[in-house]
């Protein structure tokens, strides 16, 4: 909590310097107690940066696309774009600090914490990231559904001049070239049903609140189908089989295919699909 925080609620200075001498409050960040005790997690470390900021600060640039579940957290300091501190590290604070003037439209909250929107991310990662690692949280973006171009444009339109347009355009380029599909895994396994009498499933279809590849809904199975260049970090992989066991307690079975599948165990797999549909062979 910020001390205007527990000023609000009625605390006086005294009643905070008691808190500090007891121990039930201790200096996190400029004017920001942990409250209680210190084990305090990531989340709580990125909200207390920003309330040590004052009122418009955000995160940015790594640890906003780490909330967005874009990258994985990094250590040392963290991103807050402010009105107010200087541009650089703030080592008392332990945050680094960018002085921007956002837009309302790059401003929003993610599970309770100021951040830039996920369209604002990308953009200011494009700054302060190799092109590698900007492609890969792009990529991790589209795949968890909140890459939206339009809002990527608007916010190239209100950054003239800056180093993030060239890397950001060429990637709103490859977005925007015309694709028959979604994937290529999608066309093989859209022509392994119809070769395989294996009934047309619906295809980007919300269950439980998450869009699957694929799902037959009388039969309550969904197939994933898993690419390896959608899969490139642990906490990709993990959310994943999380949302494959709430589908199971919610009564779906899911079956996931891969290239490799396809090529080398396609017998298994159709036999698999066949049984779980309640075909004949």
């Amino acid at each position: 909590m910020a001390r205007g925080q527990l000023l609000a609620l009625g605390f006086g200075e005294k009643a905070i310097k008691v808190g500090c001498d007891l121990g039930r409050l201790t200096h996190l960040y400029r004017e920001v107690f942990a409250v209680g005790h210190t084990r305090i997690p990531q989340r709580g470390r990125w909200w207390a940066a920003v309330l040590a900021y004052g009122e418009g600060a955000l995160l940015s640039h790594h640890s906003a696309a780490a909330l967005w579940g874009l990258t994985r957290p990094r250590t040392g300091p963290v991103h807050v774009t402010a009105g107010v501190g200087r541009q650089g590290v703030d080592r008392r604070a332990g945050a680094w600090i960018h002085r921007c003037r956002l837009d309302p439209e790059d401003r929003t909250t993610e599970g309770g914490i100021p951040a830039t929107t996920v369209a604002r991310t990308l953009f200011d990662l494009a700054e302060v990231s190799a092109p590698d690692q900007l492609k890969q949280a792009w990529e991790e973006a589209d795949r968890l559904k909140r890459l939206q171009l339009v809002a990527v444009e608007r916010v190239c339109e209100r950054g003239r001049g800056r180093r993030a347009l060239r890397p950001i355009r060429l990637l709103l380029t490859a977005a925007r070239a015309p694709r028959t599909t979604r994937s290529p895994l999608e066309d093989r396994f859209a022509a392994f049903c119809e070769e395989h009498r294996i009934p047309p499933p619906a295809t980007n279809v919300l269950v439980l609140g998450h869009e699957v590849d694929a799902l037959w809904p009388d039969s309550r199975l969904i197939a994933e189908l898993d690419s390896w260049e959608f899969h490139r970090h642990r906490a990709a992989f993990n959310r994943d089989r999380a949302h494959d066991s709430a589908r199971l307690v919610a009564g779906y079975r899911t079956i996931r295919v891969t290239h490799e599948r396809l090529d080398s165990e396609a017998a298994t797999l159709l036999a698999e699909l066949r049984a779980l549909l309640g075909l004949r062979s």
